[in-house]
């Protein structure tokens, strides 16, 4: 990929129904698939906005045997290795120590401190990734931890990426909804969990053309609409929190259009 290190260059479900995610995401997103195969049991999907490639959706794989459905984010390197290495260095953990994938490039699975975990990438690709596009429909905007100490994230984030505070919007007794730059562009943000037991996540917006058709076909595709829709601080939007069928989190972004 030639996107500068420190991207967003891909997203990822793992998902005990990976045919029931996709008609979900499909309603919801619009998104086509394309099925590739994953080795001799599993199957990768392949999501689509237009025709622009966008995320993969696949089976739980043993590596993540134990985590409930969820979403991840494949962070662009220049040198998987080397940087595998100082997510141990700072007190993170590997938990797939870096592998080639013949013709996609080289990756490790990963964990903060604090324990949420993220992939690392350099991809063989000389095209620049566009799954985190921000305002475009059918793409991933905004990236957002939620942690058990944003400090402690924001520093080994920091130190790993080369990202940067980008400002802080109080929140109340919930502290700073800490925005995260890389390279000056703002990609995201990092927040205190509001209940202490949650595990550590990266949590996903993605881009609609009318929130609540959005909303609808959340509530009609079987997934859970936990908050909103709430107008987003700088009247950019509307934004829903949501849980898939499968109880994969993933946020929605987009205007109200009636």
């Amino acid at each position: 990929m030639t996107n500068p290190a420190g991207t967003p260059i891909w997203y990822e479900l793992i998902t005990p129904d990976p045919e029931a995610a996709q008609k979900f995401y499909a309603d919801v997103m619009g998104w086509t698939f394309q099925a590739m195969p994953a080795g001799p049991d599993n199957i990768y999907h392949i999501a689509s906005a237009a025709a622009e490639t966008v995320a993969g959706v696949m089976k739980t794989p043993q590596h993540a045997e134990g985590l409930p459905a969820t979403w991840f984010t494949y962070i662009g390197v220049d040198d998987v290795d080397a940087t595998a290495a100082q997510v141990k260095s700072l007190g993170g953990a590997i938990d797939i120590d870096p592998t080639d994938i013949p013709g996609v490039g080289r990756f490790a699975f990963c964990r903060d401190p604090q324990g949420a975990h993220f992939y690392i990438m350099r991809g063989t690709s000389d095209q620049e990734s566009t799954a985190f596009a921000i305002g475009k429909p059918g793409h991933c905007v905004w990236n957002e931890l939620v942690t058990s100490d944003q400090k402690a994230a924001l520093e080994f984030y920091g130190k790993l990426f080369g990202w940067e505070h980008g400002g802080a919007m109080p929140m109340g007794p919930e502290g700073d909804y800490t925005f995260i730059n890389n390279g000056g562009a703002m990609i995201g943000a990092m927040m205190n969990a509001p209940e202490k037991e949650t595990r550590p996540y990266w949590n996903f917006a993605h881009q609609v053309t009318d929130i609540d058709a959005a909303k609808s076909a959340v509530e009609q595709g079987g997934g859970t609409v936990r908050s909103g829709p709430m107008e987003l601080p700088d009247n950019s939007g509307w934004l829903i929190q949501t849980s898939d069928p499968q109880g994969a989190r993933i946020m929605f972004t987009g205007p109200r259009v009636s």
